[in-house]
């Protein structure tokens, strides 16, 4: 755990800071096919690694929205708060996809803390999320995530 806090108004301290990092995971190709599946997205670039390998990417890519269902994980790795009731996912701010993810990349999550507030019986808080692939200078998404914590 990169940030540990007590309260979720320990948040509102902590904001245009950095909370910390996630470890690496490798995107597998069976996790894209569970998602392919989940979503019914079955887009060859995903899913046929044969056609993929004569594609624009060299070789089949995760979903993009793959990518960004990763954003509970990263988030409950890298910020842990002791007396939280429940943390409810409120939305997003922004959100771009901007380099493919390649099966078989690894990829990790740094956090910030762009703004909290206080609101009726919790905080609401805005992380920015930088999901970055190993070996590569520019990331494969940015978003901004609102979470609302009870």
């Amino acid at each position: 755990m990169n940030t540990h806090l007590d309260t979720p108004r320990d948040l509102l301290e902590r904001v245009g800071q950095p909370l910390g990092e996630t470890e690496w995971y490798e995107i597998t190709q069976h996790q894209v096919d569970q998602f392919a599946d989940a979503t019914r997205d079955h887009q060859w670039i995903h899913v046929n690694p044969a056609q993929a390998a004569a594609g624009p990417f060299g070789g089949p890519v995760a979903h993009g929205f793959l990518t960004l269902s990763l954003v509970p994980l990263i988030l409950g790795e890298v910020v842990a708060i002791d007396q939280v009731r429940t943390r409810v996912n409120y939305g997003l701010n922004k959100v771009r996809f901007t380099a493919p993810v390649p099966v078989g990349a690894e990829i990790r999550g740094v956090v910030s803390l762009l703004g909290a507030t206080e609101k009726s019986g919790g905080v609401e808080a805005v992380f920015s999320i930088t999901v970055e692939l190993k070996g590569s200078e520019r990331p494969a998404m940015i978003a901004e995530s609102v979470i609302l914590y009870l």
